[in-house]
């Protein structure tokens, strides 16, 4: 089984606001995410704010919520986690094949990934080192391979972002 995780416990300091509540389409970012997963896993969480809180604290980054993902899909009999930041509008619905089997991630983007479930102990290890806590030094340390998605999601950092997905949005 494939649990889904959408990473929303960033500040959103760039942003200006909580952009998982930034609407694009008539929706706001956070249920847009949480559409794309739930159309392709068995289970979605929320990590970072309500559902689950970041592991080991809150403060860590995108590493902090998918270690979250990770003891959470253990404990609850997922194999395997597909991650994405709440950020990451118009996730494509081939994401976690495209991704399978774990661990990939997005070239691109890697908070987009699919990871093992089974990888938790080690994140726990790695957060709990001084060593950059960076997606790509836990994407090695695991073996993870950098996919390229048959379809590329928005990255909304800025409001500059958000209208600019909501022009392409407009023009399809």
């Amino acid at each position: 089984m494939i649990l889904g995780a959408v990473l929303a416990g960033g500040h959103s300091t760039r942003f200006g606001s909580d952009k998982a509540l930034a609407e694009l389409g008539g929706r706001s970012l956070l249920a847009r995410a949480i559409a794309a997963l739930e159309a392709q896993c068995d289970g979605v969480i929320v990590v970072g704010r309500g559902d689950v809180p970041d592991r080991p604290r809150p403060g860590m980054g995108p590493l902090g919520g998918i270690n979250a993902a990770l003891h959470h899909a253990a404990s609850h009999g997922y194999s395997d986690v597909l991650t994405c930041g709440v950020d990451c509008a118009g996730l494509g619905p081939d994401s976690r094949a495209d991704l399978a089997p774990a661990p990939a991630y997005a070239a691109d983007q890697p908070v987009i990934g699919l990871w093992p479930a089974s990888a938790a102990p080690m994140l726990d290890a790695f957060l709990a080192t001084d060593a950059k806590h960076s997606m790509r030094a836990f994407a090695a340390m695991i073996g993870a391979r950098p996919v390229n998605l048959s379809a590329k999601a928005a990255n909304i950092n800025t409001r500059e972002d958000l209208a600019l997905a909501q022009e392409h949005l407009d023009g399809q």
